[in-house]
This record gives structure tokens, C-alpha cells and sequence, in this order.
């Protein structure tokens, strides 16, 4: 039965998602936390490791929450799931291409949905920073701050904006996770 659940639950995620894996995560929250799969610590947690991770922030977090579920086959199903829709749709559209994009139905739908992405992006990102930096989990909670996370959040700020001034570019993201990283593990195991 979890299995049938994880590949459907994924499936509908994949086939109703526009916008990539950030545009996927409010859905994967909303359907995780439903089920009761994770609870919001750890689906946060997930986020990280799954964006630290290579490959795709969606594919990674489906197949996180299936190993975690239902082992290597509900990790199996749930990646499945959530990559089936993406891919039929890229076969139909590589195999139409050439002439989609010049009707004016197809250019509305697309310009119509991108503020959409962008919202579920948005939404996504603030309530993991309120969740993260304040342990503000829903609406009537009190912010409680956590200051080593705070802390956290500063540095790499102050790191990534000293390094643009310096540099003239914006600091790899890689160097950001492996200095949070390293922060993580020095303020957290105190």
C-alpha cells in the first residue's frame, strides 16, 4: 500500500509541478507532512542534504522521502513518480517543438504560469527561513530565534557579499554549503 501511495503521491506532484524541483518543494511539503512521512525538522533537513547533493533538488527529495518510507523500492517508485510526467512531456514537446511556440495559446499558458513558479518559489523560501531561523512552524506560533542559526545566516551573508566586493563575482554556492557546513558542525556540537 505505501508503495502504490509513494508512486502516486509522486506522480501527481510531477505531473502538476511547472518550474523545476523549487517550484515542486512547497508540493513535496504539503503532501509529506500530510501523510505524516516527515515531520518538518526533518523534511527541512531533507531540503539540505538534498540540495547539497548532486543532481536534481525533486529527484533527490523523492528519492529521500521513498527510501525513507518504503526502502529501496519505495525510493525506486517515489523517483519514478515524480520524473514519469517531466519526462513524457519533454518526449511530446522535443517531438513538436519546432511549431508549439507559435501559437499564442501556448506562449499565454507559459507567461501565465511563471508568476505562479515564482510564488511557490517565494512562499517555499520564506517559510523555510522562518522555520529555520525562527522555529516558526504555523500560523499563531510565537518566533523563537535560533540564534546559532542566525549566526550561521550572517556569516555567510557577510562571506558571500565581502567575496563579491572583493572578487567582482558571486561566491560558488558550493563554498557556501561546505562553509555552513563547517559552521554547522562547530556551533551545533557545542
Amino acid at each position: 500500500m505505501i508503495y502504490l501511495e509513494l508512486f502516486l503521491t509522486f506522480l501527481q506532484i510531477g505531473a502538476v509541478s511547472f518550474g523545476g524541483g523549487y517550484g515542486m518543494i512547497s508540493l513535496i511539503r504539503e503532501k509529506v507532512l500530510q501523510y505524516g512521512w516527515l515531520t518538518e525538522e526533518e523534511l527541512l533537513n531533507m531540503i539540505a542534504v538534498s540540495e547539497s547533493t548532486p543532481g536534481p533538488i525533486a529527484v533527490n527529495m523523492a528519492t529521500f522521502v521513498g527510501s525513507s518510507q518504503g526502502g529501496i523500492l519505495g525510493a525506486l517508485l517515489a523517483t519514478l513518480g515524480v520524473v514519469l510526467p517531466s519526462f513524457a512531456i519533454i518526449l511530446i514537446i522535443a517531438a513538436l517543438v519546432q511549431n508549439l511556440f507559435k501559437y499564442r495559446g501556448i506562449q499565454s499558458f507559459l507567461n501565465g504560469i511563471r508568476p505562479c513558479v515564482v510564488g511557490l518559489i517565494l512562499a517555499t523560501a520564506i517559510t523555510m527561513f522562518m522555520s529555520t531561523l525562527f522555529n516558526f512552524q504555523k500560523a499563531g506560533d510565537l518566533p523563537a530565534a535560533d540564534g546559532k542559526a542566525l549566526l550561521i545566516f550572517g556569516i555567510l551573508v557577510a562571506v558571500a557579499t565581502i567575496f563579491r566586493r572583493l572578487v567582482k563575482k558571486p561566491l560558488s554556492p558550493l563554498w557556501l554549503i561546505a562553509v555552513s557546513a563547517g559552521l554547522g558542525m562547530v556551533l551545533y556540537s557545542v
